[in-house]
C-alpha cells in the first residue's frame, strides 16, 4: 500500500494537500477526474467518481441553448471553399 505524510497548504481560502505520484497510481487517479470528499468519523474520504461517458441522445437532451449560446456560428456569409 502506497501511503505518503504531507502538509496541508493554503490555496485562496480552502486548504490542499498535493498527491504523490505513487499514491495517485495506487489509488488509481489521474488528472481532471473528479472525486468525492467526505469526513467518516475523524477521516477524510476521496472517492474517485465513475468517469460518465454520455451517448450522443444524452449529450443532445442536456444542450441547453441559453446557457451555451445556441447556434455556434450563425453567419450566412460564405466563410471558405464550402458551398451548400
Amino acid at each position: 500500500m502506497s501511503e505518503a505524510v504531507l502538509d496541508i497548504k493554503q490555496w485562496g481560502n480552502s486548504l490542499g494537500v498535493r498527491l504523490p505520484a505513487a499514491v495517485a497510481r495506487a489509488a488509481h487517479l489521474h488528472v481532471d477526474q473528479r472525486v468525492r470528499v467526505s469526513v467518516e468519523g475523524d477521516q477524510v474520504v476521496i472517492r474517485p467518481l465513475e468517469d460518465a461517458c454520455l451517448t450522443l441522445e444524452q449529450r443532445v437532451a442536456a444542450y441547453d441553448v441559453k446557457r451555451h449560446g445556441g447556434e455556434q456560428m450563425v453567419t450566412t456569409q460564405i466563410l471558405g471553399a464550402e458551398r451548400w
